[in-house]
């Protein structure tokens, strides 16, 4: 604060004064959102599974839209889809990390959208729950095709990788699901089975459209810059916090 006071010329109460001005009048945003297709959606949590919730501008890399103090449940998240329908979002794609709430909500609001699964998200949590090394044969072939998922550029790429968990399933898959044994290794391996197949679908959208980013790396990026900034700030009270959150997704979309 004083190094602001003698760069400004302002005293440090004037500058206090001027600060919670603005956080008492956060901005509002009404814009009309039509232009932006392609969207990345994601969330940060920062205290008790609340956070920040923000969708981005895959192209131009900036966020069109975000909210402090939200959880990623169902509530949530139909509220802030609802609130960019009525500012005209028409999106051609929505990349996600698998939260299906959030999915329900954008096939709700909007049937034609594409769905595409962040495939670091996919990668990520496979190899948690596979073990980093795995003791099981079926994990072990399991955690490799996770391994391969980042990697997948081409059709080509994606058809052997399709034929490989096929073979997959075929070998251990049908025995995995109709199996009694219990225990941590063995819940979490049924957990990295199940994901899989359930992303499949939309895993691979973003072949057939270039447009469409595979996985949600940039608003992640964005999130780290943010919370970096606000661990100046910690002193903020919750509502001057909120406010500070949104005047940053306002000011600083990038």
């Amino acid at each position: 604060m004083r190094q602001l006071s003698i760069q400004s010329g302002y005293s440090i109460s004037t500058i206090r004064r001027m600060i919670e001005y603005w956080l008492l009048r956060p901005p509002c945003n009404t814009g009309n959102l039509l232009t932006h297709r392609y969207l990345i959606f994601d969330g940060t949590i920062l205290k008790q599974r609340r956070g920040i919730f923000a969708v981005m501008d895959a192209k131009s890399f900036s966020v069109v839209y975000g909210v402090p103090d939200v959880s990623e449940g169902p509530s949530d998240l139909l509220r802030f889809c609802v609130s960019l329908a009525q500012r005209q979002l028409s999106p051609i794609s929505a990349t996600v990390d698998g939260n299906q709430h959030l999915n329900r909500v954008l096939r709700r609001l909007w049937p034609k959208i594409i769905i595409q699964r962040c495939l670091v998200h996919i990668q990520r949590q496979g190899l948690m729950w596979c073990r980093i090394n795995p003791k099981r044969t079926d994990a072990k072939h399991l955690r490799e095709l996770f391994l391969q998922v980042m990697s997948i550029h081409t059709e080509a790429d994606r058809d052997r990788f399709l034929a490989r968990v096929n073979e997959w399933e075929q070998k251990y898959g049908c025995r995995i699901a109709s199996s009694p044994e219990t225990g941590w290794v063995f819940s979490d391996l049924k957990r990295a089975r199940s994901m899989l197949l359930s992303a499949l679908p939309d895993m691979f959208h973003y072949l057939d459209d270039p447009n469409i980013p595979k996985c949600t790396n940039a608003l992640e990026g964005y999130f780290a810059r943010l919370k970096q900034k606000y661990r100046q700030h910690r002193g903020l009270v919750k509502q001057h916090r909120d406010s500070y959150f949104t005047w940053y997704l306002h000011l600083r979309p990038r």
